[in-house]
């Protein structure tokens, strides 16, 4: 029970005691009118506390939708920032590098890159980024043509070459994957 309730049920109590002691002794008059005007004051402030419950409730909850769109790609972004860390790597070790052993430095920036191209790609299926598949006919829901080429190799409407890879989020288009098709 709440600490308005149990007041509320003390002066009704209290009241109710008044009257067995008043009766007893004799019989006041009540006034319909003032006892019309002391509960709709109650009745008003039982409705006010609750607007107010309401209206603080409301508050919290357009407070919590606001921190969870605002930080809703933070593991997102955490993930991403160890791909970032493997690029800063990468390009320190160019500008360290000297002319005699440019080769081997060449070789192993070539790996690093493979290694976080591949990170990359796992941070993006972990939050379901995944690439279109352009092979085949062309989609209009997933692809995006760009231009038309000759082909002997493929049919007419067929995908010939991707220009920029094109990815989706779940079920839904990120970015078209643009493309050439066969006239």
């Amino acid at each position: 029970m709440s600490q308005e309730e149990q007041e509320n049920l003390e002066e009704t109590q209290a009241e109710a005691q008044t009257e067995v002691e008043v009766s007893e002794g004799e019989t006041p008059e009540v006034d319909p009118l003032e006892a019309a005007l002391a509960e709709a004051a109650e009745y008003k402030d039982k409705y006010l506390r609750a607007h107010a419950d309401f209206e603080n409730a409301k508050r919290r909850l357009e407070k919590d939708k606001m921190n969870a769109v605002a930080y809703a790609n933070e593991s997102f972004a955490k993930d991403i920032l160890a791909v970032i860390d493997s690029f800063e790597n990468a390009l320190n070790s160019i500008e360290g590098a000297d002319e005699e052993h440019s080769s081997e430095v060449l070789e192993k920036m070539k790996e690093g890159v493979s290694l976080t191209y591949e990170q990359l790609r796992k941070v993006l299926e972990k939050n379901h980024i995944k690439e279109i598949v352009c092979e085949g006919e062309f989609d209009p829901e997933v692809h995006q043509a760009i231009m038309q080429v000759e082909s002997d190799k493929h049919k007419s409407g067929d995908i010939v070459q991707v220009m920029q890879k094109g990815y989706t989020i779940k079920d839904r288009v990120l970015r078209p994957a643009m493309v050439s098709t066969c006239k």
